[in-house]
């Protein structure tokens, strides 16, 4: 890796968001076709809260191309920050997007999950939450109704009389 990049990403882990920020900054100039420079300037932006700025650079390194667990991040990333700023057309676009890449990676259908939320789609929202916490939750009492919650959750409007 690139040295700046490397300590770039230490002062992150050692929360020092501004620092990482205006060097991963000076590396997008140097190199504004790199990915991963884009991913990650996105990402400091998004840490400093400052999502708007944040959002050319997510959606250039998701046009350029990431590897795998990157193109998950930024997917993430985006949908995330669109959802944070109000674009929630946008952010359901995304992670319908992100879903297709991803099917198993339950924090994109979470997040989603918010999104639909804020466009009142909810029952579909506590649906998807519901199918996720059921794949993932090790919480044996949740478990034991897993055949009934799966069942209900996309019939929460539904009465029995």
């Amino acid at each position: 890796m690139n040295n700046k990049l490397d300590k770039a990403l230490a002062l992150r882990k050692n929360e020092n968001h501004k620092e990482s920020n205006e060097l991963l900054s000076e590396l997008v100039k140097e190199f504004p076709r790199d990915a991963l420079y884009n991913y990650q300037c996105a990402w400091s932006f998004d840490i400093l809260g400052e999502e708007e700025k944040a959002v050319p650079f997510y959606e250039n390194a998701i046009k350029i191309g990431l590897p795998s667990k990157g193109m998950e991040g930024a997917v993430l990333g985006l949908g995330s920050t669109y959802r944070a700023l109000g674009e929630y057309e946008k952010s359901k676009d995304i992670f319908l997007k992100g879903m297709e890449l991803f099917p198993d990676n339950h924090v994109i259908k979470v997040f989603y999950s918010m999104t639909l939320y804020n466009l009142k789609e909810h029952s579909q929202a506590v649906e998807l939450l519901l199918k996720c916490l059921i794949n993932t939750t090790n919480d044996n009492e949740i478990l034991s109704y897993k055949k009934a919650l799966h069942f209900y959750s996309d019939k929460l409007d539904q009465t029995w009389k």
